[in-house]
C-alpha cells in the first residue's frame, strides 16, 4: 500500500503544537489595516487554535501528525 501524502496546502497554513493541538493564523490581518483599531490589529497578530470540530478533518489531511 502506498504512503499517504501530506496535503501541502494545509501544512503551510497550520502548525502542530507539542501537545498535539493545531494552531492557525487569524483571518483579516493582511491588508486594509488603516480602518481597523489598534486593539483589533493587536489581537489579529495572535495565533488561534483550530476548533475541535475541525481537528479530525485537518489531521486526516496531515498524516503522521
Amino acid at each position: 500500500m502506498p504512503k499517504q501524502k501530506t496535503c501541502k496546502a494545509v501544512a503551510k497554513r497550520v502548525k502542530v503544537t507539542k501537545t498535539g493541538k493545531i494552531k492557525r493564523k487569524r483571518a483579516f490581518a493582511s491588508h486594509i489595516m488603516g480602518k481597523k483599531s489598534a486593539k483589533r490589529k493587536r489581537h489579529l497578530r495572535k495565533p488561534k487554535l483550530i476548533d475541535k470540530s475541525d481537528v479530525r478533518r485537518i489531521k486526516r489531511l496531515m498524516p503522521g501528525v
